[in-house]
């Protein structure tokens, strides 16, 4: 189980993100080749969550060629896998995370009319579920937060 993180952590943007996911990619023991650097940065581009066909679709137009939906996929495995991408499970689609080098469990509000989604990490909430889910004799492995509702734009 995951500590409690109490610090302050650097969220990226920009050249400075894709440098952060370059070096977590790496630091798991993985290569930052052409094709990943192209899936995230076109995952990084998304202003919500973007599904493994759109980032396809996104990197196929910035190289001229078409690139499977299932190369993605793999490729967005590996980065959640890495905590370069964050998983939204209610939508089949992924986020960068803007702070790969913190290793959270995170909360997403998903909105349900815009399809905004904002993550969060709030861990006395997710040290709660871990703790209850444990208190039951369960062992969570990755909790994952969702809570639907409307952004305070559509609200």
């Amino acid at each position: 189980m995951p500590a409690k993180h109490d610090h302050h952590h650097v969220t990226h943007h920009g050249a400075g993100l894709v440098a952060a996911a370059q070096t977590a990619l790496e630091a798991s023991g993985e290569q930052w080749t052409r094709m990943r650097a192209a899936v995230f940065e076109a995952l990084a581009g998304f202003d919500r969550p973007a599904s493994a066909y759109d980032i396809a679709e996104a990197v196929s137009n910035a190289e001229g060629r078409r690139v499977a939906a299932n190369s993605v996929y793999r490729i967005l495995d590996l980065f959640t896998a890495s905590n370069v991408a964050r998983r939204v499970e209610s939508a089949n689609a992924y986020i960068a995370n803007r702070h790969p080098d913190c290793l959270h469990d995170c909360i997403f509000l998903v909105c349900d009319n815009c399809g905004q989604t904002t993550h969060i990490d709030d861990d006395t909430v997710t040290q709660a579920v871990r703790s209850a889910a444990t208190a039951k004799g369960f062992s969570p492995e990755r909790p994952v937060i969702e809570v639907r509702g409307l952004c305070g734009d559509c609200a």
